[in-house]
């Protein structure tokens, strides 16, 4: 069973896969290059010196001709004296532990062959070595051309073993001789043989060399990521401890102001609809003329209540905000809001060609609802300016007011600042931006969503929204 590709595992591979990748390209690279540059060495130094041989080899023969000229100049064609003396000489001619000369007759008729005696008066036409190339023929051949090379395998007279000879013939045409010589590269051989086992050498070292340094390079980024992943695990813990926190905060402020609202609204309103109604009972025992006049008053207070829960249901959820839009829902919210505290409140708002999200507009809203909470507890303000308008970048809610204004460095302080959080945490849960501006007199916030919070009309399955509204 394959392990779960967890996000570490993910950036892990995405980190090291390109590392591994791209050093197996440089090591392959590296490596043919580096066979490439020792070939062509290797094959250079194996020209040279098989050049060098061919070289030896003509000298010998040259050498030898030189050697043979007196009795092979004036002589006819059969002269049998004259060539039995030539055979004489170029069977003393040896030289090393390896080199001698060799004649055959065109006919394949071995003449000379001081190194190997068992070969004379034979012939030996259609012989080949053990690899099944051909040897006297091609030495005939190349002898009534005028002279040539043929290498072959051949037994080296200082061991008995068979290895690579090079040979170098050249025609006695009046006599229909092949006069020749080699030379035994099998040192040349093992030499460039030792030279490419060297370069394969350097290549494994070169690939171990590679290899250890990307397997210290994947260590490296392994060890590094899991630093890296322990750090943002323990911030992401720290954080989420705060965010944690901060709900319960939140969750714990929303519940004492709803209990607020309710014992300082609707239990006293219905207390006094209480004693009204106790008062009323008593007044019609009594035939009291006044119970009609407290029953009424006990009814428009049970309105007061009714009303009093309705104001506490639309600050938790408005529903104008899901069925009209943002635009409605803030007139609403401002219009309340100056009948209640008697602060100037003006909104202004312009059509927008597309429409905002729920997420924006219930973000806007309640840093409106956050903004006039702060304005009617903190500010002293005398009036508050509420402006929403869309643009090419987005959708912009800007809020004034000529209050006190406070310091921004203060926020946070002593408790306080939990509302303008709340402000800062909605824009960035959308990627969007809150500016808090002090003013002379007064505060100024600036909410700005991006552009892709807010939707084309058809997306949305709703009408266009009335001229003078956003949603």
């Amino acid at each position: 069973m394959l392990p779960e590709m967890t996000y570490a595992r993910k950036l892990f591979l995405l980190a090291t896969l390109p590392l591994i990748l791209s050093v197996a390209a440089i090591a392959f690279v590296v490596a043919h290059q580096s066979r490439s540059m020792a070939e062509r060495e290797i094959a250079e130094l194996e020209d040279q010196i098989l050049s060098a041989k061919r070289q030896e080899l003509q000298n010998y023969l040259q050498l030898a001709r030189n050697s043979i000229t007196t009795e092979y100049s004036p002589a006819p064609p059969d002269d049998a004296a004259a060539k039995l003396r030539v055979t004489q000489i170029l069977s003393a001619m040896t030289y090393g532990e390896d080199g001698y000369f060799f004649v055959y007759s065109f006919d394949g008729t071995n003449l000379v062959a001081p190194r190997d005696t068992r070969l004379i008066s034979r012939n030996w036409a259609g012989m080949t070595d053990s690899s099944g190339t051909a040897i006297t023929d091609e030495l005939i051949r190349l002898a009534r051309q005028g002279g040539g090379y043929h290498e072959f395998l051949w037994p080296k007279p200082s061991t008995g073993e068979e290895a690579q000879m090079m040979s170098y013939v050249i025609g006695l045409q009046d006599w229909q001789w092949a006069i020749g010589t080699g030379v035994f590269i099998d040192d040349v051989l093992r030499s460039v043989a030792a030279a490419r086992a060297e370069v394969e050498t350097r290549v494994r070292r070169t690939f171990g060399y590679i290899g250890a340094i990307t397997m210290a390079a994947v260590l490296l980024v392994f060890m590094s990521g899991m630093t890296i992943t322990i750090r943002e695990r323990r911030l992401a813990d720290g954080k989420l401890k705060k965010l944690t926190q901060r709900i319960f905060d939140t969750q714990e402020e929303e519940r004492g102001r709803v209990a607020r609202e309710l014992h300082d609204g609707i239990s006293q309103i219905l207390v006094g609809v209480r004693y009204a109604l106790e008062l009323t009972r008593r007044q019609l025992k009594s035939g009291d003329p006044k119970a009609p006049e407290s029953l009424d008053r006990s009814v428009e207070m049970l309105g007061g209540a009714i009303g009093e829960v309705r104001r506490i249901s639309r600050d938790l959820r408005p529903g104008i905000l899901d069925d009209l839009g943002l635009g409605p829902a803030l007139k609403s919210l401002t219009e309340e809001f100056e009948a209640r505290t008697g602060i100037k409140t003006e909104l202004e708002t312009v059509v927008f060609r597309n429409r905002l999200d729920e997420e924006a507009r219930i973000a806007l809203f309640r840093i409106a609802q956050e903004a006039l909470t702060n304005i009617e507890r903190h500010a002293q303000a005398t009036e508050v300016t509420m402006k929403l308008a869309g643009h090419r970048t987005g959708a912009t809610l800007l809020i004034c007011d000529n209050g006190r204004g406070f310091d921004p460095t203060d926020v946070g302080k002593r408790g306080r600042g939990l509302g303008l959080r709340n402000m800062a945490e909605r824009m960035e849960q959308l990627d969007g931006r809150l500016t808090i501006t002090p003013l002379h007199p007064g505060t100024s916030i600036d909410a700005t969503v991006p552009l892709q919070h807010i939707l084309p009309p058809a997306t949305s399955g709703r009408p266009p929204a009335p001229i003078g509204s956003a949603r």
